[in-house]
């Protein structure tokens, strides 16, 4: 099996699986899903004597989820532990103590990494992003009454632009936003008709998961942007398009998200323009 990329996608395979490990193992699991900051900070050693099992436990652990060893599932942990950490000065501190290699610091060197990182996730994105899928979504914007469109904190950037681009192709586009504490008020206007953009990435917003469980209740088409094919929006959508960002240090970009949104509101505009149904060409838009 190959191993969960976060951990998230970890926690959930510890639960569905916990039942079918030994009872060593069941012991390993309830310490690592109880204590992240030690799994993410102490030695093995440490870890091994507080969970009650000898270190070599902790190694089948490991290799039981997909892990080459228990090191290389600590990582998860200590990359979780930094994402968790939304002071952008104590996410800083805390990569440079758990890991060993220098950060840049200066300037052009990060700029440097996040443009090579930038280069090499988009160019992913080309790569493993299906023609199938895109014409799926394109064809759904297309024919929906409504399209409603979610992305909190990280996400609210990708959000807002696929709005705005939306709106430049005269598309019934309304951003979910919760403004005013009214996120029920804005959930209840959905309708079997429409359909709903959720873009969500780990950890991922509460609010976004009640918008997709919600949509799916009433009919409404998803199409979800998100990190892992395992996500919780993923099981609700019918089309979802994993974005791997690229990530420098503890710092995640959105080139890749804004890249994906990009060409569905593009490839809408060109289908727009090709409709020869006698309606109004929509392809005026400046995005």
């Amino acid at each position: 099996m190959s191993a969960p990329n976060t951990y998230s996608e970890l926690q959930d395979v510890i639960r569905s699986r916990y039942g079918e490990l030994s009872k060593r193992l069941q012991q390993v699991a309830a310490y690592v899903l109880d204590n992240t900051n030690s799994v993410a900070f102490d030695t093995v050693a440490i870890i091994a004597e507080r969970a009650d099992v000898p270190p070599s436990t902790l190694i089948r652990f490991a290799n039981a989820f997909g892990y080459s060893g228990f090191n290389d599932m600590k990582q998860v942990f200590r990359r979780h532990l930094v994402e968790e950490t939304a002071n952008y000065t104590d996410r800083v501190r805390l990569f440079r103590e758990l890991e060993d290699q220098a950060a840049p610091e200066r300037p052009e060197e990060i700029l440097n990494e996040f443009a090579r990182a930038n280069a090499q996730a988009l160019q992913q994105l080309a790569a493993q992003t299906s023609a199938e899928d895109l014409n799926k979504a394109v064809l759904a914007l297309a024919e929906a009454e409504n399209i409603y469109v979610i992305g909190l904190r990280r996400s609210f950037s990708v959000a807002t632009y696929l709005t705005y681009a939306l709106r430049h192709l005269n598309r019934r586009a309304f951003l979910i936003d919760g403004l005013g504490g009214m996120f029920k008020e804005q959930l209840e206007l959905i309708g079997p008709k429409d359909v709903v953009v959720a873009i969500s990435f780990s950890p991922y917003a509460q609010e976004t998961l009640v918008l997709t469980e919600t949509a799916a209740g009433v009919g409404a088409r998803q199409i979800a942007i998100t990190d892992s094919q395992v996500s919780p929006l993923a099981s609700f959508s019918d089309i979802c398009f994993v974005v791997k960002e690229a990530q420098v240090d503890a710092f995640r970009s959105q080139s890749a998200s804004l890249c994906l949104v990009q060409t569905l509101a593009v490839s809408l505009a060109f289908h727009d323009e090709k409709d020869t149904s006698g309606k109004k060409k929509r392809a005026n838009a400046r995005f």
